[in-house]
């Protein structure tokens, strides 16, 4: 089934952490990847004492039940060296699933879709980049991004 994935870094070096979750989630078998966004540096949201994230998208496909591919992304979090923070925090790694075909999951441990989905702009820009006519909850990315404040999300550069 098809499933979208967010990711977010603020630590290190953050393009590279991006990729190497992007390269993780392909090479632990959790998904196969066919659309995977530019990588866009983006204002901290909820915690704003902290530095900008890379923020970037991807959508695939998965044979695996929601739980467990909830069980895999966190394993490739802390694979990667993701330690536990403040909520909203910096983080080395972060990798939301923002959809996995048609569920609709509503529990402590795993919302989907996403449940912040519509209000981060800095999620909707990168989907909305791949996958414009995706329709989740009757609103299509291309609608959410135009309704969200997606201001201080542009494309990474080295500056």
């Amino acid at each position: 089934m098809r499933v979208g994935f967010g990711l977010g870094s603020n630590l290190g070096d953050k393009p590279a952490n991006i990729r190497e979750a992007l390269r993780l989630i392909e090479a632990c078998g959790l998904a196969r990847l066919d659309r995977v966004s530019r990588i866009y540096r983006t204002p901290p949201w909820g915690d704003l004492d902290q530095g900008d994230f890379a923020n970037a998208c991807a959508i695939g496909d998965t044979a695996l039940a929601p739980y467990e591919l909830l069980a895999a992304v966190k394993k490739i979090e802390a694979d990667m060296g993701r330690a536990p923070t403040r909520r909203w925090g910096p983080r080395l790694i972060d990798v939301d699933i923002l959809f996995l075909g048609d569920h609709a999951i509503d529990d402590p441990e795993l919302t989907l879709p996403h449940k912040e989905l519509y209000r981060r702009g800095f999620v909707l820009a990168p989907l909305a980049e791949i996958a414009p006519e995706l329709e989740l909850d009757g609103v299509t990315m291309r609608e959410a991004l135009a309704g969200a404040d997606a201001s201080g999300v542009r494309p990474w550069s080295d500056e």
